[in-house]
């Protein structure tokens, strides 16, 4: 019991960890590519725009951390 509880309080901490630093990444990058800082077009795939597929990596990011966070507080009540 107390190994499939630190295995979960774990990967916990990992998935909001990962979802945090892609946030952050594409929450920066997006701001960099609005202000004109940086070209987005390196980004672009198929008919995806760079804009679509930074923004995707930010999105990917808050879900990840929402899946964290939610194991953390469902593990602690």
């Amino acid at each position: 019991m107390r190994k499939a509880h630190f295995s979960l309080n774990l990967g916990s901490r990992l998935l909001t960890l990962t979802g945090n630093t892609l946030l952050v990444t594409g929450g920066i990058g997006l701001v960099l590519g609005f202000l004109g800082l940086y070209n987005m077009d390196v980004f672009a795939f198929g008919i995806s725009s760079g804009v679509r597929i930074v923004g995707t990596v930010a999105i990917a990011g808050c879900l990840l951390s929402a899946i964290g966070y939610g194991i953390s507080d469902y593990m602690n009540k």
